[in-house]
């Protein structure tokens, strides 16, 4: 999903910015607006991927925006917005909005979101069964295999090594790992991943010592890599 254009829409500069600096990090590419009228214009002209929408705008108001979106296009739409009542959510979801962002927000919390959201467009869940080495992994079944042999994965397990064997030679940290596979709801520590990870190893790998699937890159996080392969 990366390189898909995200357009982010709030008054508040520090809170654009902030929006921005989360999701340049995960390789979008962020246009901003700071009104409802340049946010139209920037929806009709640039056709980003997803809008990020705040409500209470100068010039137009977030709602009035996104009713007029939803007229011209199906973009999804996360709006971003210090409104909290139920009234105010159902009215945002009537209007077809995708999601609903409360403030104060946490910036980590949107990225994932907006993962989400984007994970939802037809032709971005990726392939029912990836396989690398002697590892296939089926996320229409749930099931793990090695070399041909099931693997008992709790779901925990399945989901971090979906999420990594579908692009070997990423290094993840910690966080990343924990918005991608887990979910911006995990209420664990990030040292968990580290408990997860080795007891991945003690069924993945022939010599859990010397892992040939996950590796660990010091300072950095893990990498799947293909067995035998260093990408």
């Amino acid at each position: 999903m990366a390189g898909k254009r995200v357009l982010v829409v709030d008054d508040d500069v520090k809170t654009v910015e902030l929006v921005k600096l989360y999701l340049n990090r995960d390789g979008y590419r962020v246009l901003t607006a700071n009104d409802g009228l340049e946010a139209l214009r920037q929806a009709r002209e640039a056709h980003p991927d997803l809008i990020v929408l705040d409500l209470m705008l100068p010039g137009m108001d977030g709602l009035d925006i996104c009713r007029t979106i939803r007229e011209e296009s199906d973009v999804p739409i996360i709006m971003l917005t210090a409104r909290a009542t139920d009234e105010d959510k159902l009215a945002g979801l009537g209007l077809g909005a995708d999601d609903y962002v409360t403030k104060p927000f946490s910036p980590r919390e949107l990225a994932a979101r907006v993962r989400a959201v984007l994970r939802r467009l037809p032709g971005e869940r990726g392939p029912d069964e990836i396989k690398h080495g002697g590892i296939t992994v089926n996320f229409r079944s749930h099931e793990a295999f090695l070399d041909g042999n099931p693997i008992s994965l709790t779901p925990v397990e399945f989901k971090l090594l979906g999420v990594m064997v579908k692009e070997p030679g990423r290094v993840f940290n910690r966080e990343q790992l924990i918005e991608e596979a887990l979910g911006y709801d995990f209420e664990g520590f990030n040292r968990t991943i580290d408990v997860h990870i080795l007891n991945l190893r003690r069924k993945l790998e022939p010599d859990p010592s010397h892992p040939r699937y996950i590796r660990t890159i010091y300072g950095a996080g893990y990498k799947f890599l293909e067995a035998g392969r260093d990408t």
